[in-house]
């Protein structure tokens, strides 16, 4: 899928079965470039690693661009007559639905620029302003559409790139699978995009970590606030974990769909609470491209979500900014 874009929800299950006859399975692995943590409650004490990583490994098919023959990759190549699967029509609905709640600010048609910094499969380039205003000619949301299973676009140069949520949407797909098994009891983890559902094996809701928004490419942070998660998803965006200097200038891998440029706002990270990871994961990506003031009044008009921002003051202090549901998701902060 991709290399690892953040580790801002530590997965950390403060739970311990000393007390408790109920057994937590905990399984883990290596999945989208990046590594995966699934703990449940399973009456029947069932091992579901080989059908979760059969999974895995069907959702990368469709929608990674790290693998040349996958849905997404054969319709970036303009292969002929590629028909597309429930995930990638499920990817492509939310893109577009989160596109125009952000005007534009989340646009997984970005990706020929992406690639073009060095944050994809692609070579990296060394981009000057005219070469960057030339991609920009292909890039938006409004040059590609689905047209039942196939996907059309009005230039050949369009293509897609998932990455900025579909872990978000993976971690979904694991949960509809314990679902499915009658498991009731959750937490599951991708490359730091969580859900979890029901409670704990003390009868306690799932707790989780969000870090310090602290440049640092190899090692988790100290945390900043600790968070219960009651049926639940949590994603976080930030620009501290995928970047690279060039010519004294930090990089980002959030590129901002109008401009063609790296964002550069005083927003740190961008914590996003909502039902689905899907969701949580896209929009997370929109509003850390919002800058902060427009982040402000985009969740005013979007109460289904919750957040959590961490910005910089004007004397390079952390700050923060909280939705009013934030408080009952709290459980201790940091500082």
């Amino acid at each position: 899928m991709k290399k690892i874009r953040l580790l801002v929800c530590g997965f950390l299950c403060f739970v311990t079965s000393l007390y408790s006859q109920q057994q937590l399975i905990k399984i883990e692995g290596y999945a989208q470039g990046t590594t995966y943590h699934v703990t449940y409650i399973d009456a029947k004490n069932r091992d579901l690693k080989p059908e979760i990583e059969k999974i895995l490994k069907d959702f990368d098919l469709s929608v990674s661009t790290y693998i040349p023959n996958s849905i997404i990759s054969r319709i970036n190549s303009n292969q002929k007559d590629v028909i597309v699967d429930k995930y990638f029509i499920a990817c492509f609905n939310k893109a577009k639905e989160v596109w125009k709640n952000t005007n534009g600010a989340f646009d997984p048609t970005i990706y020929p620029l992406s690639n073009a910094y060095g944050f994809g499969p692609g070579k990296k380039q060394h981009l000057q302003k005219a070469k960057i205003d030339s991609i920009l000619k292909f890039v938006g949301f409004q040059l590609i559409k689905l047209k039942g299973d196939h996907v059309v676009k009005k230039d050949p140069r369009v293509s897609l790139d998932f990455n900025a949520f579909a872990q978000g949407y993976s971690v979904d797909v694991v949960s509809e699978f314990l679902n499915s098994k009658n498991i009731n009891s959750y937490i599951v983890e991708i490359g730091g995009e969580v859900y979890a559902n029901g409670k704990d094996q003390l009868g306690k809701s799932w707790l989780v970590g969000i870090e310090k928004p602290i440049d640092n490419k190899e090692t988790e942070n100290p945390l900043k606030a600790i968070i219960k998660l009651d049926n639940l998803a949590i994603s976080t965006s930030g620009n501290y974990r995928r970047y690279f200097m060039e010519d004294g200038q930090k990089i980002v891998h959030h590129i901002d769909p109008k401009t063609g440029m790296p964002t550069k706002n005083n927003l740190l990270s961008a914590s996003i609470f909502a039902k689905e990871c899907i969701s949580s994961d896209a929009n997370a990506t929109g509003v850390l491209v919002l800058g902060l003031e427009k982040a402000k009044d985009f969740l005013q008009k979007h109460p289904e979500l919750q957040a959590y921002l961490i910005y910089t003051d004007t004397d390079g202090k952390y700050k923060t900014y909280e939705t009013p549901g934030f408080k009952d998701l709290l459980v201790e902060t940091m500082e």
